[in-house]
């Protein structure tokens, strides 16, 4: 299990079927989107499991950090960033 942490993004390469079925991910809503490129502030934390898709998300204050199938990410309240998709994601996500 690799973990990878950079500007506040949390990222969790490949995570055990335990810790997905500790989290009930399968009961999570799903998000789905085409190849684009939009800003997003996040009010709250979110985590989420791609299931698709891969994504480089760039924090306003930090480097870019790619998220792709089979992540577990979470990021943080309060932080603005631009989401570039570039192949459609669908993705699990709960809100804090």
């Amino acid at each position: 299990m690799e973990i990878e942490q950079t500007a506040q993004i949390k990222v969790d390469r490949e995570p055990s079927p335990k810790t997905l079925e500790e989290l009930r991910v399968s009961s999570w809503p799903i998000w789905e989107k085409e190849v684009s490129e939009f800003p997003w502030t996040y009010d709250s934390e979110e985590i989420c499991y791609l299931l698709e898709g891969e994504v480089v998300v760039t924090p306003e204050a930090g480097e870019p950090v790619e998220i792709r199938k089979g992540d577990l990410v979470t990021f943080p309240a309060g932080m603005s960033c631009t989401w570039k998709i570039l192949s459609p994601v669908r993705k699990h996500y709960y809100l804090e």
